[in-house]
C-alpha cells in the first residue's frame, strides 16, 4: 500500500527567526530537491512599479556580494545542479535540484540570492531590455490578452490582482535599481519564509546546514502580511480585442471563484472537474469539442490560492464560431448551477483525482511541491494521508452549492481575442 507523506515522516520545525523548514526523506534516490518562498511578492509594490518584484526575482541569481553572474552559474553546471527564482503576487518563489551530496551548496547558493543580491545594473539592464521585447511580443499573444482583460474585469484598480506581476511597457522602464535594492532590503526576510527539502539526505545534518546558511537572517523591516481588500460582484463584461493576421480567437469566460482558504475549495475543484477537466475535458469538452466540433481545445479551471481566484472557461475557436461556442458554455454553466452532478459522474471524478494522487508524488520535485502547498496554505502535514477521505465526503449537493455560490451564468466576465 502506497504511503504518503504525513506527519510521522515529515520533519517540521520552525527556526527562531521564523523560518519553517520541512523536509522528507527518500533514501531510494540520489537527488535533493529544495523549494519554497518567501512573503515578498507584488502586492507590496505600489501600481506605478508594477513589475518590480519579478524584475527582482529575475536578478536574484545574475550577481552577489560572493560571485558573478558566471560564476554562479559555474558553480551550477559543474555539479549538474539548478537554481532558480519566480515571482508571484504573493511570493518568491525558488526551486533547486543537485545530488544529495551538494545540498549544502545549493543552500548556500540560495542564501547567497536571497540574502546578498547586488543587483548589477549591466544585468539589470539585460532584464530590462528582455522583459521589454517579452511585452511587446505579447501584445500579439491571443492567450495573454484574454488573461489581461479577464484579470482587470474580475478585479478593480484598488486590488492587487488587477496588475500583472510582469509590469507593463509602462511601468518597466521607470523601475531603477535603487528601487530594487530597497524593495530587497526592506521586504526580504526569514519570517514566515517556508523552505521545502525532499531527497536522499539525513534529517539532522540538513537541518544543521539550514541554520549555518538561514540562522541568523533577521529583518526588522520585513513588513506584516498585507489583508487583500474585499471584492464585489464584479458587473458583466464582454470585451472583444481585435489581433490582426490570427486565424483562431482565444476565449475566457470567467467570474470570481473560492480561494484555496474557502471551505467550499475542494467542493468547487469537483464541481469544476465535472465542468471541463475529466475525460475529454468534462460536459462542456463533450458538448462544444466532441459533439459540435467547433473548438480546438475547451476546458475550465479554478484559480483560487491566497486570495480569489477566476473560475475560468478557456476555448480557442474559429473566429466565426466564438459567439455559439459562449452560448454551449452558458448552457452547461447554467446545467452546473441548476441541477446536481449524476453520481457517476461524482464517483467518477473523485476515483480520477484520488488515483492520479500517487503519479504525482513519484519525484521528489512532485513531494515537494505537495509539501508547500500544504505549508503554505495551513493544511497541515496528514492533508495527503486524508486527502482521498476529504475527496470522497465531497457530495453532489456540495458541489451544487459551491457552484451556486460563485457562478452567475448571466453576469460573467467574457473577453475574446483574435481574428
Amino acid at each position: 500500500m502506497y504511503t504518503f507523506p504525513n506527519s510521522q515522516n515529515i520533519t517540521r520545525e520552525i527556526l527562531p527567526n521564523g523560518l519553517r523548514v520541512l523536509i522528507y526523506e527518500t533514501p531510494h534516490t540520489h537527488s535533493v530537491v529544495i523549494g519554497g518562498s518567501i512573503e515578498a511578492g507584488s502586492l507590496f509594490e505600489a501600481p506605478e512599479k508594477s513589475g518590480m518584484v519579478s524584475m527582482i526575482a529575475s536578478s536574484l541569481m545574475r550577481g552577489t556580494r560572493q560571485h558573478d553572474f558566471h560564476a554562479i552559474h559555474n558553480i551550477l553546471e559543474d555539479m549538474g545542479g539548478s537554481l532558480s527564482m519566480s515571482s508571484g503576487v504573493h511570493k518568491i518563489g525558488f526551486h533547486g535540484k543537485a545530488l544529495a551530496e551538494d545540498l549544502p551548496v545549493l543552500l548556500e547558493l540560495l542564501s547567497e540570492g536571497l540574502r546578498y543580491p547586488t543587483f548589477p545594473v549591466d544585468e539589470v539592464e539585460r532584464l530590462r531590455g528582455e522583459r521589454l521585447t517579452w511585452l511587446n511580443y505579447r501584445l500579439q499573444d491571443t492567450g495573454w490578452l484574454t488573461a489581461r482583460s479577464i484579470r482587470e474585469a474580475l478585479y478593480p484598480p484598488t486590488h492587487p490582482y488587477h496588475y500583472a506581476n510582469t509590469g507593463t511597457l509602462e511601468t518597466i522602464p521607470n523601475i531603477t535599481v535603487e528601487d530594487m535594492r530597497a524593495y530587497h532590503a526592506s521586504h526580504f526576510g526569514a519570517r514566515d519564509m517556508i523552505l521545502i527539502i525532499v531527497g536522499a539526505i539525513d534529517t539532522a545534518q540538513a537541518l544543521a546546514c539550514v541554520g549555518q546558511y538561514f540562522g541568523d537572517w533577521h529583518n526588522p523591516h520585513q513588513p506584516q502580511p498585507i489583508t487583500l481588500p474585499p471584492l464585489t460582484t464584479h458587473p458583466a463584461r464582454d470585451e472583444r480585442i481585435k489581433v490582426a493576421g490570427k486565424s483562431q480567437s482565444d476565449l475566457i469566460i470567467a467570474t470570481l471563484g473560492p480561494s484555496r482558504y474557502a471551505p467550499d475549495y475542494h467542493a468547487a475543484v469537483v464541481a469544476n472537474g465535472v465542468l471541463g477537466q475529466f475525460g475529454m475535458m468534462g460536459r462542456i469538452g463533450d458538448v462544444v469539442r466532441e459533439r459540435e466540433g467547433i473548438a480546438y481545445h475547451v476546458s475550465s479551471r479554478v484559480d483560487g490560492g491566497y486570495g480569489p481566484g477566476a473560475w475560468r472557461i478557456v476555448a480557442g475557436v474559429h473566429p466565426d464560431h466564438v459567439d455559439k461556442t459562449i452560448a454551449l458554455c452558458r448552457a452547461e454553466l447554467e446545467r452546473l448551477v441548476s441541477e446536481p452532478i449524476s453520481d457517476d459522474e461524482l464517483r467518477d471524478f473523485q476515483s480520477y483525482t484520488t488515483g492520479r494522487l500517487p503519479l504525482q508524488l513519484e519525484t521528489n520535485e512532485g513531494i515537494a511541491n505537495a509539501l508547500h502547498t500544504m505549508e503554505g496554505y495551513g493544511y497541515g502535514l496528514d492533508y495527503l494521508k486524508n486527502y482521498r477521505d476529504m475527496i470522497f465526503s465531497i457530495t453532489s449537493q456540495d458541489a451544487l452549492r459551491a457552484a451556486q455560490a460563485y457562478i452567475k451564468p448571466d453576469n460573467m466576465a467574457i473577453a475574446v481575442a483574435g481574428g
